[in-house]
């Protein structure tokens, strides 16, 4: 499998999966005026995460755009609507939000995440010799993070804070994510959520405050969108709630089953890079010209 990857401002997770997959060999290039430096039918596919292409002018090839174009929907997607072009929006709910503009009505939309790190995002210590606790922030209300920050030093639960408004070293993340026993998620909508991914790599489980709509972005002013903060999630990744008055109650269930869920092993099933490059693969070879 060849693949012309157009790598202009990519999200650096996207990215690095994209350069570690193992059976498409892939030829970069950083600008679209590089194309016609190339013959493309000497590709499987061309693979623009965040540039429209023009697809009219090449009907002999293949396309995949997205993820990182817009948040709504615009008039740039004329530009790349055709039987050779697939759109990825990563999950379920942004396919379903995108689908309700008028413009994506003929769209060809996928679902491909990319894959998680899981070497470098590994477990090295049992559950049972684990005693950290991590709490991870991200866009919501602070008087969201104050409720469950309260309830733990209520109940004398240490624990550390990682803010993704305020950045964070990766290496310390992923060393605490190495000591952690379990980990409380105040997340905002996530197409994907490398982050949190990450930590269920790390066979972390979660107890997510999750969102039902996209105006749960703490400073933001989206309007009712339904949404989540957990794409990609099973029952062995650890619990998730909606509301502060069921907090309690989830909390106490997670705690009591903290050593039965299997965060990594649903990671290595859906989001390895094994996995993801498998689908990107599959979704090039479904593409019709």
């Amino acid at each position: 499998m060849k693949v012309l990857y157009l790598c202009y401002n990519v999200h650096n997770k996207n990215n690095i999966a994209i350069r570690n997959y193992k059976n498409i060999e892939v030829t970069i290039i950083n600008s679209i005026d590089e194309l016609y430096n190339y013959d493309l039918s000497t590709f499987n596919c061309v693979l623009s995460i965040s540039l429209p292409i023009d697809v009219s002018k090449y009907p002999n090839t293949k396309f995949i755009f997205g993820p990182q174009f817009f948040v709504f929907p615009n008039n740039t997607l004329n530009l790349v609507k055709g039987k050779n072009a697939v759109f990825n929006l990563l999950s379920d709910w942004v396919i379903d939000f995108w689908n309700n503009y008028q413009i994506c009505q003929d769209m060809n939309f996928v679902k491909i995440p990319f894959g998680v790190d899981t070497d470098r995002f590994n477990e090295i210590k049992k559950i049972q010799q684990r005693n950290k606790v991590l709490v991870y922030y991200k866009s919501r209300n602070p008087d969201e993070f104050y409720f469950v920050t309260n309830y733990l030093n209520s109940i004398n639960v240490e624990y550390k804070f990682f803010s993704y408004n305020s950045r964070y070293d990766e290496i310390d993340y992923i060393n605490y994510l190495h000591e952690s026993k379990y980990g409380i998620w105040i997340g905002c909508h996530e197409s994907q959520g490398f982050a949190l991914q990450e930590a269920l790599s790390c066979n972390v489980p979660l107890l997510v405050w999750s969102v039902r709509s996209m105006n749960q972005e703490y400073g933001c002013n989206y309007s009712d969108i339904s949404a989540t903060t957990i794409p990609y999630w099973d029952e062995r990744c650890g619990e998730y709630f909606y509301d502060s008055n069921n907090f309690e109650d989830i909390f106490n269930k997670f705690i009591l089953n903290i050593e039965n869920y299997r965060p990594r092993e649903y990671i290595l099933e859906n989001l390895s890079m094994e996995i993801c490059e498998k689908k990107l693969i599959d979704t090039i070879n479904s593409i019709e010209i």
